[in-house]
């Protein structure tokens, strides 16, 4: 069984350490896939996400301070993919428990009400309601 430990990533490195998550996580009925647009190459999997960002498991270490242009492709009703293309930040990444992977936590850079509404209609669509 995989258990999820607390989160133990060194907040020290964060870019912005007075920044703390005002939005409750959510955590998706799909384990999706994220694709970093510049090189067409899957980099991890949605953990959770908010308004402001989301966390994602990888087998790689994401560079902390590093912005990206970040994809979700998501199934429509047809089952064809729909990207949705976002900005991002990371703030901190870290191992995970099991050590062959890691934990990357990301800022989303467009807080615009339509960007926000983009992630508020995916968690509807994809998230676990609580």
């Amino acid at each position: 069984m995989y258990m999820k430990r607390p989160s133990q990533h060194n907040r020290e490195n964060a870019l912005h350490p007075t920044d703390r998550r005002t939005v409750k996580r959510r955590h998706l009925i799909y384990y999706l896939r994220v694709w970093q647009v510049d090189q067409n190459i899957p980099i991890g999997h949605v953990v959770d996400i908010n308004t402001g960002g989301l966390m994602l498991i990888s087998e790689k270490a994401v560079p902390t301070g590093e912005e990206m242009q970040l994809e979700i492709r998501l199934p429509d009703p047809q089952g064809e993919l729909k990207p949705v293309t976002f900005n991002a930040i990371c703030r901190w990444s870290d191992k995970d428990i099991n050590t062959a992977f890691y934990d990357s936590g990301f800022e989303f850079l467009d807080k615009s009400p339509d960007a926000v509404k983009i992630v508020q209609s995916m968690i509807k669509e994809y998230g676990f309601m609580d």
